[in-house]
């Protein structure tokens, strides 16, 4: 089955632009991205921290079916525009990737329908690659796929 969230990578570029159409009107769809709740339910996280404003911290925390803490994820805000752009650093903590910078544009294409485009760079290749790896590409799609399937809901 093909994935709906299209991961591009160009070899040997330390980058990934990757993008999703959804069947949500663009405010919607960036609510996703700046509501605690709704955030934990699509991306199956604990919001600890998410302030939505130009140099906001964000730190979320993720656990296995058991409950165990797993890893935790954090950064900071350079741009917070609403319905139209978010920039941010992004953190892994307990991993061998360094930060990334996350910038992500959204896009109304008609009244119901909107577009994720989101740039990621990251420090080397090895670490792009890496994320690659253990199905990153995947894992966003279902995490979108969710997105589009909690969020619909509100309309």
């Amino acid at each position: 089955m093909e994935l709906k969230t299209k991961v591009n990578a160009e070899d040997g570029k330390q980058e990934l632009l990757i993008t999703r159409e959804f069947e949500l009107p663009v405010e919607l769809l960036f609510k996703a991205y700046e509501d605690p709740e709704i955030v934990e339910q699509w991306m199956n996280t604990k919001v600890l921290k998410l302030e939505n404003k130009k140099y906001g911290a964000w730190i979320f925390e993720t656990s296995d079916p058991k409950g165990t803490f797993t890893f935790q994820m954090s950064g900071v805000f350079h741009e917070f525009i609403p319905n139209k752009k978010i920039t941010r650093t992004f953190q892994m903590d307990n991993s061998p990737w360094d930060a990334q910078i996350e910038y992500m544009e959204f896009e109304s294409l008609t009244a119901d329908t909107s577009k994720l485009t989101m740039h990621i760079v990251y420090r080397s290749v090895d670490d792009r690659d890496g994320m690659l790896k253990r199905g990153m590409g995947k894992g966003m799609s279902m995490a979108h796929d969710r997105l589009q399937e909690i969020v619909e809901k509100l309309k």
